[in-house]
């Protein structure tokens, strides 16, 4: 309850202050906050959002710094009508006054810096998102059927076209239609689902630590770190890894957390022998259904392990063949 009041008020100050001319020239104006909020209020759009711990802090950073400025803007006032006052004690009371407010103002700073910074890290160790289970699958090769053709026409009129058409390649990442053939959910997922970039780390923690994008052979166990928002139990996830443009890994399920849907932490993941970190360019595109959502990029330095040899040894065996005729044996 706490956090959706923090957001409320949080929403009240962004949208105010980016559309209300009128609120931000008199920024400290009542009439004008509640003229801002009767027209802007999410009450009145059936609103009703749901926040997770980074978007709470942030949420209260933005109201200590507004209460900060209130602090400062009455101290302010109180200093310059003091220097109005005639009588002595009054004008030092008033002063001392307009100082502790600015005293008060940079308490409250401090905190807003504070807050993102220590308290949010704070709350993921009394609140740790719930982990996801990847699943690697085996890509079972489709077979193709070749036809031959048996009769081949020779056209006597060969028509050529007026308009060529040249396709233009896109650049947005797709699936191919092997990786489409492994998907095994029909649920459309929320087209407002939204993940961050990847974030690479050989340490597997929430949230990432000691992430990189530059690694040294030998890699080991590689960890890709992302968060995401209003994911759609049932939906098909999907990992694609590339080495140069060229599929090392592969990463697809059915996404079957029921505790970690609206929002949290989530990781894709190789661990292939060591020789098999060839360096070159890495890219790994996440999917969501059929839609491309995040990728993230890192970099493999350095020659991998020599891959072990093995040295086939080939034993023979000599048995006598035994004689088609055999000789009886002569009794006396």
């Amino acid at each position: 309850m706490g956090f959706w009041i923090i957001h409320h008020i949080a929403y009240l100050g962004f949208v105010c202050f980016a559309k209300n001319t009128e609120f931000f020239h008199l920024f400290f104006s009542v009439d004008s906050v509640v003229k801002c909020y009767s027209i802007h209020s999410p009450f009145n759009k059936k609103y009703n959002p749901r926040m997770d711990i980074h978007s709470g802090f942030i949420a209260a950073a933005v109201i200590l710094v507004i209460v900060a400025l209130l602090s400062i803007r009455s101290g302010i006032r109180d200093i310059q009508s003091a220097r109005k006052l005639t009588f002595f004690r009054l004008r030092r009371r008033r002063l001392a006054g307009g100082w502790r407010l600015f005293g008060f103002a940079l308490v409250l700073a401090a905190l807003a810096i504070a807050l993102p910074m220590f308290g949010e890290p704070a709350a993921y160790e009394y609140f740790p998102p719930s982990p996801t289970i990847t699943l690697t699958p085996s890509i079972t090769p489709i077979p193709t059927l070749t036809l031959t053709p048996s009769i081949t026409l020779t056209p006597s009129i060969t028509t050529t076209p007026a308009k060529t058409m040249t396709f233009t390649p896109t650049s947005t990442p797709f699936l191919p239609l092997p990786i489409l053939a492994l998907f095994q959910s029909s649920v459309t997922p929320n087209p407002l689902v939204s993940f961050s970039s990847i974030r690479f780390t050989t340490a597997f923690n929430y949230p990432p630590k000691n992430t990189n994008t530059v690694f040294q052979n030998p890699v080991g166990h590689l960890w890709g770190i992302y968060s995401y928002d209003k994911m759609t139990v049932g939906a098909q996830w999907t990992a694609v890894w590339y080495r140069d443009g060229i599929q090392v890994n592969l990463d697809t399920m059915t996404w079957n957390c029921q505790l970690c849907g609206i929002g949290g932490w989530g990781e894709t993941d190789w661990n292939p022998p060591s020789y098999a970190w060839l360096p070159g360019n890495y890219e790994v595109q996440i999917f969501v259904g059929e839609e491309y959502v995040t990728n993230g990029r890192f970099i493999v330095q350095g020659s991998p392990p020599p891959s072990p040899t093995i040295t086939p040894t080939l034993a023979v065996t000599l048995t006598p063949a035994p004689s088609k005729n055999p000789i009886p044996t002569r009794t006396p």
